[in-house]
């Protein structure tokens, strides 16, 4: 699947919904999986619950995107030539290193 295809799936699926609760509120449920995502991490016990929340983060990150208008397929493509600090394919940014 492709970017775009996934974040059309995700607008289809809940785009009445996240409209409605607004970029600000579904910011916080981001954050919220973000969290998750971070507790399974530091768990590292359970490989399934990890993927979920990976994925759950990346559906709200989508939403996000959907409800402030944005194409992520579009947008990732600064990254296509290479590192956007450094034009680098292998990042030499020093200031990446922490």
């Amino acid at each position: 699947m492709q970017i775009r295809e996934f974040q059309q799936l995700i607008d289809r699926m809940y785009s009445d919904k996240d409209r409605a609760r607004g970029a600000a509120k579904t910011f916080l449920w981001f954050i919220e999986e973000v969290g998750e995502l971070a507790s399974a991490i530091a768990k590292q016990d359970d490989p399934a619950n990890l993927r979920a929340e990976f994925a759950d983060v990346l559906a709200w990150l989508v939403t996000l995107a959907n409800v402030e208008g944005v194409d992520l397929e579009e947008a990732v493509k600064k990254f296509t030539a290479g590192c956007p600090g450094c034009g680098q394919l292998v990042c030499r940014c020093a200031s990446k290193l922490t």
